[in-house]
């Protein structure tokens, strides 16, 4: 009878030990890497990125996150600058990662990547680093730039010649993905849903200015943000029960 509870105390103390590792403490740490439509502004500019507002999406206290995104960055740059390196050294459990702005620049621009390679290979390491630190990593398609033809039909088309198609950047991040089974939020999927259903004026009122086919204010910001966190639970269920639904900050919003 002893040898019996001693293992069934042993086998209680296991279960709890794997939990308890499976489980990080609160709060959880989120990284969220990217470029100028992610990153954080100073207070006296109108234009903000999604990143911002990840987490006031969840309960007090169970989320901190470290946005490190920064404009004009791409994924290979990001690297190149260290800027990859200092975000690992916050020891994050997940990591939110969207490019794909600025590698599609012309092919002789610095920041430039191939959708088919190097953008690809970039995507990788974030995923392999990530989890070699213990972190999760969660990709993310960049949103889809506001254009539109003369018709005035929604256009995919690159803003600038010898910009590359978006598209083909978000087709890329959702290729690793499978590929690493790693979970996608398709941002460009849900963000092209919005900008059709708004159409081209009543999308201005998200924009960073009127010129601005790419940036937003705090309205189109949190409403990148609002399409993520939608997203989420899917992506990452276990993060589900620490999301806000009773903030009414954000849900005035969706």
């Amino acid at each position: 009878m002893l040898r019996l509870l001693l293992v069934l105390v042993s086998f209680a103390s296991m279960v709890f030990s794997s939990a308890s590792a499976a489980e990080p403490s609160l709060p959880i740490r989120i990284a969220t890497i990217g470029d100028s439509t992610m990153c954080e502004y100073p207070a006296d500019r109108p234009k903000r990125g999604w990143g911002h507002y990840v987490e006031e999406h969840f309960r007090p206290d169970t989320v901190k996150v470290f946005n490190t995104a920064a404009d004009g960055r791409s994924s290979k740059t990001f690297i190149q600058e260290g800027r990859w390196e200092k975000t690992l050294q916050e020891k994050p459990n997940y990591v939110f990662i969207q490019f794909g702005h600025n590698d599609s620049h012309q092919p002789t621009n610095r920041e430039s990547t191939d959708p088919a390679t190097t953008f690809k290979d970039n995507l990788r390491r974030y995923i392999d680093e990530s989890r070699a630190a213990g972190a999760i990593p969660i990709l993310v398609t960049p949103m889809v730039r506001r254009k539109w033809d003369e018709a005035g039909k929604f256009s995919e088309a690159p803003p600038t010649p010898g910009y590359r198609v978006l598209g083909t950047y978000a087709a890329a991040v959702r290729e690793v993905g499978t590929e690493k089974k790693v979970p996608v939020i398709d941002l460009y999927a849900s963000s092209m849903a919005l900008v059709i259903k708004l159409g081209p004026v009543a999308f201005l009122e998200l924009a960073n200015s009127p010129t601005d086919s790419t940036h937003f204010n705090e309205k189109g910001a949190r409403a990148m943000a609002d399409l993520v966190m939608r997203d989420l639970p899917a992506a990452a269920p276990e993060l589900a029960k620490y999301l806000n639904h009773e903030n009414p900050a954000v849900e005035a919003k969706r």
